[in-house]
């Protein structure tokens, strides 16, 4: 199996319970194959759960879910040392983040040690338990989410933190079109809550998901193109609308998500146009604008936009 089949089966499998999410079920993709974790932010309703339950589904892989509350201790995330009475001896108890595919629901509503420890797993690939380092099951990709529109009793991701993320997808709400189609899937009886009974099925597994990895690998990235990328993150760097601009990880998890957009269209080769593709989900949350800029209705969004249209790109 190439790129472009894993993409085009992986669209098509999560499609059946995800309707109106293309571009988010494209960035998930792409974070799979390039080992990248995803930041999830929409409105209640619009499938960031399902998207989490779909990809683990399709991929035939462990899924697991921590609701993200005030009260939540690291413990809860990472596991901890349990004392047998009946052995009198210590033994560890691996917490939810030992999974596959891990959704971390509402990660703004936890403190921020507990948001540490899952950044640390996200960054290390494991956890230190009893002085013991222990890795995570590979492969491991974390789904956060966050609500767009609550910030009552909620601790937002610090930027710095923010930058653990591959990409930060904007679940909007889908067309009329596309509500009238999940409609009248509910009516038919289709179960949209559960990707199985959806009718998403492991046709894809950690073997298909290696060898795509490989192909990725292989893609071809000219040095104008690395130069292309490097020029976009001075760009944000010197911004006046912005205070803070993308990262030396930004840059080089931009370019690895942009091989993975060559080999799911099937080029052994980097192009301008899979840079800017993904430019925006890849650097607007690691920027933080200007009070002025905010007050003058610019975004992220915005910004990036006109950094990609003033920067010329290699022919």
């Amino acid at each position: 199996m190439n790129g472009s089949e894993f993409h085009a089966c992986f669209r098509s499998e999560v499609g059946k319970a995800l309707v109106g999410q293309e571009d988010a079920v494209r960035l998930c993709a792409i974070a799979v194959v390039v080992r990248g974790h995803v930041l999830l932010e929409g409105v209640p309703g619009v499938g960031k759960t399902l998207l989490a339950k779909s990809i683990a589904t399709l991929l035939a892989l462990e899924y697991g879910r921590i609701q993200f509350t005030p009260d939540l201790m690291p413990a809860d995330i990472v596991g901890t040392s349990v004392y047998d009475l009946q052995n009198r001896t210590f033994s560890v108890r691996p917490g939810p983040v030992f999974t596959n595919v891990l959704l971390a629901d509402e990660i703004n509503r936890a403190p921020a040690k507990v948001q540490a420890a899952l950044l640390e797993a996200m960054e290390e690939r494991g956890v230190t338990l009893e002085g013991q380092t222990r890795s995570l099951p590979e492969p491991f990709i974390v789904l956060a989410t966050q609500n767009p529109v609550e910030y009552e009793g909620t601790y937002p991701l610090p930027e710095a933190q923010q930058d653990r993320f591959l990409f930060k997808v904007e679940l909007g709400y889908p067309s009329a079109d596309q509500e009238m189609e999940m409609l009248a899937r509910w009516d038919a009886g289709v179960e949209l809550r559960d990707p199985r009974r959806a009718g998403v099925k492991p046709v894809l597994d950690v073997a298909a998901l290696e060898t795509v990895r490989r192909e990725v690998a292989a893609i071809r990235v000219d040095e104008e193109i690395r130069r292309y990328i490097v020029r976009l993150a001075e760009a944000t760097r010197s911004a006046p609308e912005l205070a803070l601009g993308a990262s030396p990880r930004a840059e080089v998890l931009l370019m690895q998500a942009a091989k993975a957009q060559a080999a799911f269209e099937d080029r052994q080769f980097v192009t301008p146009d899979d840079v800017k593709s993904l430019l925006a989900p890849a650097f607007r949350h690691r920027l933080i604008l200007r009070p002025e800029a905010e007050v003058a209705g610019q975004t992220a969004d915005t910004v990036l936009a006109d950094i990609a249209s003033q920067v010329t790109p290699p022919r």
